[in-house]
């Protein structure tokens, strides 16, 4: 069990689902949790379950307040960053607005960016860790997923420049899939009756997170990585 006392861990997407379960796992192990989300009510709930947390409302599509938010809730150096928050809306190209793809490429890789800018500072002088939350949308395609697909592919092309640049300064960058399905609330209006019958508990996905935020695990910067198997690996 990795002991993380001393950490800081900013975790996005807190309110709800596998954001809310590293967090609770993360702050049970010692690490101090920064949070955020653009649900307060989800939120508040998460903050409230973990002994030292603080945790901003914001929605990160919005660059200006994305901006705000980091200003408000970085006042030390972070280090850890999991990127975890996205906006998932099945439907036909036709169908999707313009105001829903940007949305979508904001919150999934431009707050990315805005957050990994902000920390990355800091950890040039002391080292980090940058984890973005992608899945099988950013390795494939899937039908009516064009804005997510769109957002998770690019991420993992931003985590693999990270990694290279991070190199020099023990900043390690990955992505990470579940690897297993979850059940959340975003995977309660999109999973099949298939992936219903085995989706897990996504606090069983949490261990993944802890082991790669006790310390930059550079032998694996640059890869995308397999939440579960690594829980399964490295388990509480």
């Amino acid at each position: 069990m990795p002991d993380l006392t001393g950490k800081r861990i900013l975790v996005t997407g807190a309110a709800q689902g596998l954001g809310a379960a590293i967090a609770r796992h993360c702050a049970g192990q010692g690490a101090d949790v920064l949070l955020m989300d653009r649900d307060a009510q989800g939120l508040q709930a998460t903050t409230a379950d973990c002994a030292r947390a603080r945790a901003v409302q914001v929605d990160l599509s919005d660059a200006d307040a994305t901006a705000r938010a980091i200003a408000d809730l970085v006042t030390a150096p972070v280090d850890v960053l999991v990127h975890n928050a996205a906006i998932l809306k099945v439907e036909p190209v036709e169908a999707v607005t313009l105001a829903t793809f940007q949305a979508t490429l904001n919150v999934g890789l431009q707050a990315g960016f805005q957050l990994t800018q902000a920390l990355w500072p800091a950890m040039r002088a002391r080292g980090g860790t940058l984890i973005f939350v992608s899945s099988r949308s950013g390795i494939e395609g899937f039908h009516s997923e064009t804005a997510y697909c769109a957002a998770k592919h690019a991420l993992e092309g931003f985590s693999k420049c990270l990694a290279m640049e991070g190199e020099a300064h023990g900043i390690a960058s990955h992505t990470i899939t579940p690897g297993m399905a979850m059940h959340t609330p975003m995977s309660e209006t999109n999973y099949t009756p298939e992936l219903r019958a085995k989706w897990v508990d996504p606090i069983r996905l949490a261990p993944a997170f802890a082991w790669l935020s006790a310390t930059p695990r550079m032998a694996l910067s640059g890869q995308r990585l397999n939440a579960w198997d690594l829980s399964m690996e490295h388990p509480e």
